[in-house]
Formats: C-alpha cells, sequence, structure tokens
C-alpha cells in the first residue's frame, strides 16, 4: 500500500473537562452529591459554604433570560457560554464579588416557603445480631465445654432467616477433628437444644420443620393441633399450592376444619430470623418537596441537598499581588476551579426543578386523586415540553425522589406506557395497576377473579385491555393467579 497524507474537515463536540463535571453532577445522586461538594470543599481551599445566607436552594423560577445560559446545544441539559479553556481571569479582583453578582439565572427562596415544622426520622437503636443473641441463650444454657463447641458450631450455621445453613453431617465432620469420639447424635441432642431458643424454630433444617417446632409449643388440647402437624409434615407443597380440595380429601375434614387448621398454621413464623436482625433501616432523602399553595403545587429542593457556596474573599484578595509566582498560578487555577464548581451545581438546581415541576404539572391528578388519576408520560413528553435531550431528562430522574403528600415517590415512577380507550383516549399502566389492585382486593376469597373476568371488567370501564396484559401487570405486582389466591378463610 502506498502511503499519503490526507487532510479532511470535519465537526464534532468536544467533552471538555468542566462539561463532563456538569454532566456527572447531573447524574448523581443526593447521597454522591453531598459526598462531592465535600470532596470539592475539603481540596478547593478558595471554596467555602455560605453559612451567613439564609438562603438555601432556588424555588420555581421562570427559564433563565440572561446570558449567562445559551442554548442546549449538547442535549445533555448543561449549557456553557463559551470554552473554559481559553477564558481567563482578570488581572483585577474584586475582593467583595459575590458568586450571584456575576452569574445570573433564577432567583433563590428563602427559608420560609419551605415547611417549617422539623422532620425527625425514627432511629432505630442498636440491636445484637442473630447469632449475638443465640450465643447469649447457649452461654447462660450451663453446657459442658463440647455441648457449648457444638452448639457455638451450630449457631454459625444460621442464615439471617433463621435456618441450618449446613448439613448436620458436614457440622459433625468438622467437630471431630478437636473432639474424635464425638457421635452425629450427640450434635442432634444439642440442636434440638438451640431450636427451642428464642426465636423458637431457629437452626431448623426446612420450612417444616420450622413451623412444626413451633407448633409443638402449643399447648396439647388446642383445637386441630393434631391436623396442623399432620399437613404440615405431609402435604405442605399441596398448601403451597393452595389445592385446598385435595386436602379436605388428604385430611378428611370439612371446609370450616380446614379453614381453622390453616388459621393454626398462619400464626407461626416460617422466617425466625428475621424478627432479630441487626440491620438498620434506611431512610430515603428526598430531593425536592411538593406542597399545595393555594389551587397550585409548589416545588422546592431540599434545601440540605443544595448548600450555599461562595469563594472565600480571604484567599480571592491574594491573587492581587499580580506576580507569576507558583502561589498565584495555583490561586487563580482554584478559583477558577471554585467558579466552575459553583455554575455546574447551580445548573445542575435549576435542571432538577425544572423538570420537577413540569411533572407535577402533567401529574396534579395523581397528587389530588392518587394511582388511579395517573396520567400516561414518557421521557420525550417531558423533553419536549423542556426543549432538552432524552438523556438529560433520563440521568435527572434517575435516583431521585420526590417528596410529595401521598409519600415519597422516585421520578422513574411517574413515567408509564398508555392503553389506549373506548373513548380514543389513552389510560396509564399505573393507573390500569392501581384499578387491578382495587378489583382484586375487592373480590371474594372463595371466588377469586380470574386474569380474564378482570380484563372484562376493565373494558366495562372503557379502557381496552388483553387478558395477557393483565396477567403481566399482575405479575408486576407480585399478585398470585386467581387459583392461589382462593381461601376459605
Amino acid at each position: 500500500m502506498k502511503q499519503s497524507l490526507q487532510l479532511r474537515i470535519g465537526q464534532k463536540l468536544a467533552m471538555t473537562p468542566q462539561l463532563q463535571q456538569a454532566i456527572r453532577l447531573l447524574h448523581l445522586s443526593s447521597l454522591e452529591l453531598q459526598a462531592e461538594i465535600q470532596q470539592n470543599l475539603e481540596s478547593n481551599p478558595l471554596l467555602e459554604l455560605d453559612e451567613d445566607s439564609d438562603e438555601f436552594a432556588p424555588s420555581i423560577s421562570e427559564p433563565p433570560t440572561s446570558g449567562a445560559m445559551n442554548e442546549d446545544v449538547t442535549g445533555l441539559g448543561i449549557a456553557l457560554n463559551e470554552n473554559r479553556a481559553k477564558q481567563t481571569l482578570p488581572e483585577e479582583l474584586d475582593i467583595d464579588v459575590r458568586w450571584e453578582h456575576i452569574y445570573e439565572g433564577f432567583t433563590a427562596s428563602s427559608a420560609q416557603d419551605f415547611d417549617p415544622r422539623e422532620l425527625f426520622e425514627n432511629q432505630a437503636g442498636e440491636v445484637d445480631s442473630l447469632k449475638e443473641h443465640l450465643i447469649l441463650q447457649l452461654d447462660c444454657a450451663h453446657l459442658s465445654e463440647l455441648d457449648h463447641q457444638i452448639g457455638t458450631a451450630i449457631i454459625d450455621a444460621v442464615d439471617d432467616n433463621g435456618y441450618l445453613s449446613e448439613f448436620i453431617e458436614d457440622i459433625h465432620i468438622g467437630l471431630t477433628a478437636g473432639f474424635p469420639d464425638l457421635e452425629i447424635d450427640e450434635v442432634e441432642v444439642v440442636l434440638r437444644l438451640v431450636q427451642r431458643f428464642d426465636p423458637v424454630g431457629v437452626a431448623a433444617r426446612s420450612v417444616a420443620e420450622c413451623i412444626t417446632i413451633q407448633l409443638q409449643q402449643c399447648k396439647p388440647d388446642t383445637p386441630h393441633l393434631t391436623k396442623a402437624l399432620e399437613l404440615v409434615n405431609n402435604h405442605l407443597e399441596h398448601l403451597e399450592r393452595n389445592d385446598l380440595a385435595l386436602l379436605k380429601r388428604r385430611l378428611q375434614v370439612t371446609d370450616h376444619e380446614l379453614a381453622s387448621i390453616v388459621r393454626l398454621i398462619r400464626t407461626v413464623n416460617p422466617h425466625p430470623g428475621q424478627r432479630i436482625s441487626g440491620n438498620r433501616a434506611e431512610y430515603i432523602i428526598p430531593d425536592v418537596y411538593v406542597v399545595r399553595r393555594g389551587n397550585q403545587w409548589g416545588v422546592s429542593i431540599n434545601p440540605e441537598h443544595a448548600p450555599r457556596l461562595r469563594v472565600n474573599n480571604q484567599y480571592a484578595s491574594l491573587i492581587k499581588r499580580n506576580d507569576n509566582s507558583r502561589d498565584n498560578h495555583y490561586l487563580k487555577d482554584q478559583l477558577q476551579e471554585a467558579n466552575w464548581f459553583m455554575k455546574s451545581l447551580q445548573s445542575r438546581n435549576q435542571t432538577l426543578l425544572q423538570v420537577a415541576e413540569t411533572i407535577v404539572n402533567r401529574q396534579h391528578a395523581f397528587l389530588e386523586y392518587g394511582e388511579q388519576a395517573m396520567q400516561p408520560m414518557i421521557l420525550r413528553d417531558i423533553a419536549e415540553l423542556l426543549d432538552k435531550h432524552e438523556s438529560t431528562i433520563s440521568r435527572v430522574t434517575t435516583n431521585k425522589y420526590m417528596h410529595t403528600p401521598r409519600g415519597i415517590f422516585e421520578f422513574k415512577f411517574f413515567f408509564s406506557s398508555h392503553v389506549s380507550t373506548a373513548s380514543g383516549g389513552e389510560c396509564s399502566a399505573t393507573a390500569i395497576q392501581a384499578l387491578i389492585k382495587k378489583l382484586v382486593a375487592a373480590e371474594k376469597s372463595a371466588k377469586p377473579l380470574s386474569d380474564s373476568k378482570i380484563a372484562d371488567l376493565l373494558q366495562d370501564q372503557g379502557i381496552n385491555v388483553a387478558r395477557r396484559t393483565v396477567a403481566k401487570y399482575r405479575k408486576a405486582m407480585q399478585m398470585l393467579p386467581s387459583n392461589q389466591r382462593r381461601r376459605l378463610l
């Protein structure tokens, strides 16, 4: 091949570090954003919190009209008016220059725009793990050294649900290294002792054994106790499939007696270990608050996620020296980094507010009437209204949460597909799921509604939905089919 040089002219979008930073901030969740802000505060000496200001987060405002933000040429919701690589700082900098004096885009709301009531989270106290809870009871049992070692090995093999995760033979083999004369019957004896610890049924090898141990703690004269033990030991799989006709034949009982037996079995806990867990509850901190103000819905950013930042005036004043020293260049670079970080942060907050406000305007019926009034909406609808790219809306709505009077919802919750109606309109998939849930909740337990019957009932309400679509929505809501929802109780 002959080598040659060719000159080609083309256009491409350069992802500058500043643009990458703005995109990354837009995608971060609230916790990740707090970590990012804290990291910048620690690494940049010219960046600090404005603790003297009472203003926290921007409220809903009209789109910026000043020249600080140009059109969204990148399709990423971030508009930069110039390339940062070409930007230079003026030789003379005012000491008292504030960020809001240079960049204008939207106003800030005062603390009075937010609910004055302080919100406290329920903090769970420190609790012992299941293993520690069982070891404490084992220490109080006054066992011999051998039995204590066996009990410790058994407790080590118990999982979080309270079941034995290893075979009893494997536990015996592991103990024979220190106790060569140990018999497996001795391990069985200690196992039965541990199974009577609190919670009762722990260290069971199967669901049937766990339920049996708990039923054996009932008084001997408990009605239907014998039949309940027989059902659990011999016919538990038929109960899981809700095959009531077969159970009545096998146990030779009536409908009323079978209902009493099932009611007795439901009094036990098939996962005893979950009652004692060291896991602490994790709370979701919303990114925006939605409150009703008269006849309108207002949106405000959580002030904890939008702290006011400013440039440290003391360090900024040192740049006035106008020399070419290494320290002065470092301060100029850090000042530029601080300014661009604050601009990216404010751009993120503004985009987040715009998307949240648009969602609230489209879904105000849901806020007033519930899930059955949810309107069909996709990312493209919000992107067209805000004149942004769908990828921008996707970034904004990922891992972002909205606090409403009806609860805390992820932004993605408000987006769903649609199903046509008899009148030519559209119905949201979320609204259809709410209707299905309402129909199932009102059905007769002895004769539950089939998927075909639910589809017919929805068509009577003007919603054209097929049986397989009902089955898909039912499975998405983790609802059992009609044959498994049938109950005698």
